[in-house]
């Protein structure tokens, strides 16, 4: 089968198509002839090997893929046979065979196009676990969304505002992207990347209390880092929560003491989705967000689709901001 291989660590450049054997499903697992492979934000810190799961080479990226089952492994329902099925897989998605665990594996049937599909099984149960476990945001309260045009913003955004959020303040960075997530049903959009630059962390603080009307926010769905952390720190409110699920400027924030904490009253908390998934935490959040997504309520945003071939220049895109919503690869 044909695969993106990389055999060395580093940017976008070490994506390249190899012939490599198909390989072959263990036990609980199934081998799925990929329709489409899903591109996430943290594939590019995998493929520098700066993600949280230390990689080994040769790594074949991507974790998410949709396909259909062609071969079961031992002791695995083979009635799965032939079936269209999203699925979460530790490695490997970036080819034309996958091997796919059955325990994060969900069948979607013919209806569900595979982009779509993608677009909610990493980057959508992330959204949903950010607001209802990690935030355990309520109605009636603000809630800010970081690089809300991005596959986990676009879902997020749209659940607050089904969810009954009081006020959803979404930041973009180019007036194309905040037309897009004002149309997902943002109150505000802003630019916290622009504030940044300009002013640092008081900067992001100050433009996110004026979208809440000179208040302190509730939430905040955090994955840039830097002084976008720091401001949005800054400006929760007391009882406030701020989830971090990625770091795409790749520069840390500011070190929080715990007396700090205490005085603010204020929540830091961190999300890993294998952390949740190790919990049983993917059959509820699928069924809510295929639900949503079959009945209109939820909009998957599609961010354009990649020949295998070209993963490189979609890892080069995604990382330089030209992306909007889902990305995935067409094997």
């Amino acid at each position: 089968m044909r695969a993106v291989v990389v055999q060395s660590f580093g940017g976008p450049e070490v994506l390249v198509v190899h012939e490599v054997p198909d390989p072959v499903p263990g036990e609980g697992e199934m081998l799925v002839r990929v329709e489409v492979s899903g591109v996430n934000y943290a594939d590019t810190h995998t493929t520098e090997n700066t993600y949280l799961a230390p990689q080994q080479l040769p790594l074949v990226p991507g974790a998410e893929v949709v396909g259909r089952v062609v071969r079961t492994g031992p002791g695995t329902d083979e009635s799965m046979l032939g079936r269209r099925v999203v699925a979460l897989v530790p490695s490997g998605g970036y080819a034309e065979l996958a091997v796919v665990p059955v325990a994060t594996t969900v069948e979607i049937g013919e209806d569900l196009p595979g982009p779509e599909a993608c677009a909610l099984v990493l980057q959508g149960v992330t959204a949903w676990h950010l607001l209802r476990s990690s935030t355990r945001m309520a109605t009636g309260e603000a809630v800010v969304v970081h690089s809300a045009a991005g596959g986990v913003g676009t879902v997020a955004l749209q659940l607050a505002r089904q969810w009954n959020a009081g006020r959803v303040i979404a930041s973009a960075s180019t007036p194309d992207k905040r037309a897009v997530v004002a149309d997902l049903g943002a109150d505000v959009v802003v630019d916290v990347n622009a504030a940044a630059d300009a002013g640092g962390a008081g900067a992001v603080r100050d433009v996110l209390m004026s979208a809440n009307h000179g208040a302190g926010v509730d939430v905040v769905l955090e994955m840039t880092g830097g002084d976008v952390f720091n401001g949005s720190y800054l400006a929760l409110a007391p009882l406030g929560r701020l989830v971090v699920f990625g770091l795409a400027s790749r520069r840390a924030g500011r070190s929080i003491a715990p007396v700090d904490l205490m005085a603010s009253s204020r929540t830091v908390a961190g999300f890993w989705l294998q952390h949740a998934l190790a919990r049983g935490g993917l059959a509820a959040a699928m069924d809510e967000l295929l639900s949503m997504t079959r009945s209109g309520l939820l909009r998957p945003v599609l961010g354009g689709e990649y020949a295998l071939a070209d993963a490189a220049l979609a890892h080069g895109d995604l990382r330089s901001r030209r992306t909007t919503g889902k990305v995935v690869l067409r094997a």
